[in-house]
């Protein structure tokens, strides 16, 4: 078993979430709610994550505590549907399938992403991608912060956090890495969301992925 571990985040770490996979999450809203005016923002709603998403906007709108599962389960069918029928496409961010082969010859690979897992699952075998992170993958199912899903990542691993390296693009991403104690490595191509990353706190800064396998490299080898 290898003794080092690489969680990633999936959006803006390994995949882009591009506006019309975005605009898809919001369409089972339709049938109870001018879907439209719903906050496409994702830091405007009380947790970053989309089991909470749902929940939040089923309670705003008064709606039955049941529409939460249905709304879950018609998002996931237009999802693989779309992707199946190539109406949507997973894209992949640049340099990605090599910074997954190197790590993966390196370390146990996994996810903690605040997307439902299954949807997740489904845009990261629609890039070939699934197969590098599925033994760890965690995502928005169960709720809570992303500190909370990096934990329940971290759970089955039977490795030190000192030897943990997570990498994430969202300030939330930081915070998780401080609470949970492990390496943290902050990714975006924008030079704004790096600014922001170090301003949360973040000490190792990558805006390509070739950067990401030397930080990755680097922390391997102090320890």
């Amino acid at each position: 078993m290898a003794d080092w571990a690489v969680i990633f985040d999936v959006d803006g770490v390994l995949l882009e979430l591009t506006p019309a996979e975005e605009e898809l999450f919001f369409v089972p809203f339709s049938s109870c709610c001018d879907a439209s005016k719903l906050s496409r923002d994702w830091n405007s709603y009380r947790i970053r994550n989309d089991e909470e998403i749902v929940a939040e906007i089923v309670e705003r709108h008064g709606l039955v505590e049941t529409e939460k599962q249905s709304i879950k389960q018609e998002y996931l069918s237009l999802l693989r549907h779309q992707l199946q029928e190539n109406t949507i496409a997973s894209q992949i961010i640049s340099g990605v399938t090599v910074l997954l082969d190197a790590c993966s010859k390196l370390a146990i690979l996994g996810i903690a992403t605040a997307n439902f897992r299954e949807a997740a699952k489904l845009r990261l075998e629609n890039a070939g991608l699934w197969h590098h992170v599925s033994a760890h993958a965690f995502g928005a199912d169960g709720g809570g912060h992303k500190h909370e899903i990096l934990g329940r990542a971290l759970v089955n691993l039977e490795i030190p956090k000192s030897r943990i390296i997570y990498i994430g693009d969202n300030v939330n991403d930081v915070i998780a890495g401080q609470k949970q104690g492990v390496h943290f490595i902050g990714f975006s191509e924008s030079q704004y969301r790096l600014e922001q990353l170090s301003k949360a706190g973040a000490k190792l800064l990558s805006s390509n992925h070739d950067e990401t396998a030397m930080l990755t490299k680097r922390i391997m080898s102090r320890e």
